[in-house]
């Protein structure tokens, strides 16, 4: 039984609990796009502080349907939800990586 409670002591040390990763989500305005990088560049107002996110695994929906990376760049704001993480690549800390992200194109007026 001691063993178990070092254990479980152990796994939520190390962060092996999936309950224990930060997750944010929100509304952010969409600054840059790196496609071959698989990046984005967010802010969140109004205190414009900025996110470098990886998008390479992020469910990318525009109005409810499937889209590519590419077809965000006509877009300002975003809804994004996201993981913490404390990776470099190439030399740049990234801030955390997508799980999902989702648009929806402003309604025309009839």
């Amino acid at each position: 039984m001691k063993v178990l409670r070092y254990f479980v002591l152990w796994l939520l040390i190390m962060g092996a609990v999936p309950g224990s990763m930060a997750v944010e989500s929100g509304m952010y305005r969409l600054l840059s796009i790196s496609e071959s990088e698989k990046l984005i560049l967010v802010s969140r107002n109004p205190d414009k502080t900025k996110f470098l996110l990886d998008v390479a695994a992020a469910k990318i929906t525009v109005d409810g349907k499937p889209a590519e990376l590419e077809e965000l760049s006509s877009f300002s704001v975003v809804h994004v939800k996201w993981n913490e993480s404390d990776e470099k690549r190439n030399g740049v800390r990234i801030d955390g990586i997508a799980v999902e992200i989702e648009v929806e194109s402003p309604k025309k007026p009839e």
